[in-house]
């Protein structure tokens, strides 16, 4: 069994060449700015009919993860819009003024909805991670947590994900690693039972994201995955 390869894409011509290098799935944002924020609707449908290979897009307007009433509205109006628009999943995940989990906005997203959907990084700024992922666990259609184990990426949180995989089975199957991934942690984190794996700027020539992804950096990585999962599954 391989595992599964996710790509940052700004438009159609990144996700085009990230399934021609072998990806399973595309995350889409607008921007990269404040670590990646919302598309329009229009470019969910330019990007939807580029490709075939699974969508999910990112929800999230502003910097940080907290969030208001009046902005959950216009967040489920998007996700209303991006649903429409072809896209197979979401990308969110909001913490309240305690640094925990916002349930109460998190829920107003998703409860109503029938997509599957993935909790991004705001996981790795919150106060209590044990409690965190006890949230996590009771939400509906989660199917997917990205998270580089700390807030300065994967090199500093390497260890919190080798842990929580190798203490948790069902953190294990959801937990996505991404954040600075470097190739070096793929068997670390393969080793412990995470399966998937999430590139940004990894997939791009000089590591920018001025440039288009390319072809042949994903199909490394792509290589990289399979090779090391299968590994680990017969060993």
């Amino acid at each position: 069994m391989s595992g599964l390869l996710e790509v940052i894409a700004l438009g159609p011509a990144d996700a085009e060449r990230a399934e021609a290098g072998g990806a399973d799935r595309i995350e889409l944002v607008g921007t990269m700015d404040e670590g990646g924020l919302s598309p329009s609707p229009g470019l969910v449908e330019q990007v939807r009919a580029a490709t075939s290979i699974q969508l999910r897009v990112m929800v999230r307007l502003r910097e940080g993860f907290s969030t208001d009433g009046g902005e959950a509205v216009r967040l489920q109006g998007l996700i209303a819009s991006y649903a429409d628009a072809g896209a197979d999943g979401m990308v969110l995940g909001y913490l309240n003024g305690l640094g925990e989990v916002d349930r109460e906005v998190v829920g107003a997203l998703t409860d109503d909805g029938t997509w599957p959907w993935t909790f991004h990084r705001a996981l790795d700024s919150v106060l209590d991670t044990d409690r965190a992922w006890q949230v996590l666990r009771d939400l509906p259609r989660l199917d997917q947590v990205l998270t580089a184990g700390s807030a300065r990426g994967v090199e500093q949180g390497l260890d919190e994900l080798l842990g929580r995989a190798r203490t948790d089975p069902w953190a294990a199957t959801v937990i996505m690693a991404g954040g600075g991934l470097r190739a070096e942690d793929v068997p670390w984190l393969a080793r412990a039972g995470i399966r998937a794996f999430h590139i940004g700027s990894a997939a791009r020539p000089g590591g920018s994201f001025r440039a288009y992804v390319d072809e042949a950096l994903v199909r490394s990585w792509r290589q990289l995955v399979d090779s090391e999962v299968r590994h680990r599954r017969n060993g």
